[in-house]
């Protein structure tokens, strides 16, 4: 009998950005391979240039909701990856099992400048996002395999 797909919760602070980013970046690489979900510590609604520099990479995270995580969340994840230093830290206890990762990512939601340099910085976020996403996607087929 096959084992199921692993269940990812990507969780951040605001659940507004990088979460948002990787949990568009998984469900388009993944292609049915692992089922994801982002959530945040609070919510703070979506950011439009995080689905802006998503919609140039050709992945529509427009649909996806900004939502405060939950127990039942926690309970679904398989593996809880941190993407922000502050969720890192406040992130609640897991359940037995639940493997977690840390991925320390800079806000770019904080970058300061002219509007093409902000947006520079979302989109050096969003590529490196899917880099992670790539390496993490490896190494669950790996794990899926044996």
């Amino acid at each position: 009998m096959p084992r199921r797909v692993p269940r990812v919760l990507f969780l951040c602070t605001g659940n507004s950005c990088r979460s948002q980013m990787a949990e568009g970046w998984l469900r388009a690489l993944g292609r049915g391979r692992v089922e994801v979900q982002s959530a945040g510590i609070e919510a703070h609604g979506k950011n439009p240039r995080a689905i802006a520099v998503m919609a140039e990479a050709g992945v529509d995270i427009s649909d996806q909701e900004s939502t405060r995580l939950t127990p039942e969340m926690l309970a679904w994840a398989d593996l809880v990856v941190t993407v922000c230093g502050h969720a890192d830290a406040h992130c609640p206890t897991l359940p037995p099992g639940t493997r977690r990762l840390h991925w320390p990512l800079e806000d770019p939601a904080r970058a300061q400048g002219s509007e093409a340099e902000v947006m520079a910085v979302f989109r050096a976020t969003r590529d490196e996002i899917r880099r992670r996403v790539e390496d993490l996607l490896d190494t669950l087929d790996e794990e899926h395999e044996t």
